[in-house]
């Protein structure tokens, strides 16, 4: 049988994927085994009740984050896993990725939980449909629908890790050149920011679109990060390729991670709101 830390970083994957908050994530896993402990009795699965409750715990704390983020200054991002974080927390990574968490934040609550658990853990229609309270037909009508949403927004690629890494490097060079043309080069057409200041933090207040307004707006963001003293590297963010920049005291002040198809890099998701870097571990500089 695992033990309780055994199960925290599964309960975490699922708690992550519902909130898009390594916070909320971690609050909700720590009030899951305060569950289990005040109620008294050892069930026959600790793994399935830990889940069960954790999920329930996040579905609520989803419905009133959602009331937060409509008031939230500009537009919201998930809160990025840095490096080995993601490696550490959570499992089946390719469920991880920044665009994959802002695909989710159109479903319900509880569309949420249903395409998570089918989807990504594997789970069966009736320990779904138990978890969340519904009928095993109820949740494959849920799913189906929380499909549609997702796949309206999902792009349809498949490229290996090392074409992605290669984009990553072209992209990252051309930009530390300040080389407009070979960055616009290595941008799709209709390339996406999207920004996450959250009202603390200089950020685009909408995103961003067209490769040569993009490129333009990433050179002269860099040429004021260096400026400021900022240092940056390149990172996996969410299992993705990235990039980090930090001040001189080693914090991550700046988390820019790069979707990749066709060759070409097509959203940047730029995460500058300093709540939302706080648990990346400092790091030490040259």
């Amino acid at each position: 049988m695992e033990s309780h830390e055994e199960l925290r970083p599964y309960l975490f994957a699922i708690a992550y994927r519902m909130l898009g908050s390594v916070a909320e994530a971690e609050d909700v896993v720590q009030e899951s085994f305060l569950h289990y402990h005040e109620a008294g009795v050892e069930p026959d699965s600790p793994k399935a009740y830990l889940a069960t409750v954790t999920t329930r715990l996040a579905i609520d704390q989803l419905r009133s984050a959602r009331v937060r983020r409509e008031v939230y200054p500009g537009e919201w991002l998930p809160e990025p896993l840095v490096d080995d974080q993601a490696v550490r927390h959570a499992e089946t990574a390719d469920s991880l990725s920044l665009e994959f968490l802002h695909l989710l934040e159109k479903l319900s609550p509880v569309e949420r939980a249903v395409f998570l658990l089918r989807e990504v853990f594997d789970y069966p229609y009736d320990e779904v449909a138990r978890i969340v309270e519904k009928s095993p037909d109820n949740c494959r009508q849920i799913l189906v629908r929380a499909h549609r949403h997702v796949e309206e927004g999902r792009r349809r690629f498949d490229v290996s890790r090392e074409q992605r890494d290669e984009v990553a490097r072209r992209f990252l060079a051309a930009w530390e050149e300040g080389d407009t043309g070979a960055l616009i080069d290595v941008l799709a057409a209709d390339v996406t920011v999207h920004g996450d200041g959250g009202g603390k933090a200089p950020s685009v207040p909408v995103p961003l679109v067209g490769a040569e307004r993009v490129a333009k707006a990433l050179i002269g963001w860099g040429r004021q990060a260096r400026e400021r003293g900022l240092v940056h590297r390149p990172a996996r963010v969410n299992g993705e390729p990235g990039v980090v920049f930090h001040d001189a005291d080693g914090r991550a002040v700046w988390v820019g991670a790069l979707e990749i198809a066709e060759g070409v890099v097509v959203a940047v998701r730029s995460i500058l709101n300093p709540d939302k870097l706080a648990h990346i571990p400092p790091r030490e500089l040259p």
